[in-house]
């Protein structure tokens, strides 16, 4: 470092020294997204498909059920409504969950 008769560093040291940081912060910014770049490719899809999959066979079933139980109560019908939307349901949910797994990786 330059200093001058005082002891204390000069301005060009001072830039120099600036300049030398604002290098380093820049190659540990890259670094940084670099991991985060290698982080987000890896088990992201797996998991968002894990979670609709989930999503699917949870709601098209409890969906089904709960449109079925209020077509029976308004209708007055015994349980028909409620069984039959229930399956329907779950064969929407298999459907939709093949597709999912037929979805190209990204």
């Amino acid at each position: 470092m330059a200093e001058d008769e005082t002891g204390r560093n000069t301005p060009v040291a001072e830039d120099a020294r600036i300049q030398s940081l604002e290098k380093r912060l820049q190659a540990a910014r890259r670094a940084e997204e670099d991991r985060a770049a290698k982080r987000n490719k890896g088990p992201a899809k797996g998991y968002s498909q894990g979670h609709r999959i989930l999503a699917e066979l949870i709601g098209a079933p409890l969906g089904g059920g709960l449109i079925g139980w209020v077509l029976d109560r308004w209708l007055d019908t015994s349980p028909i409504f409620l069984l039959v939307l229930v399956f329907l349901g779950f064969a929407v949910a298999f459907r939709n969950i093949y597709r999912i797994s037929k979805e190209p990786p990204r």
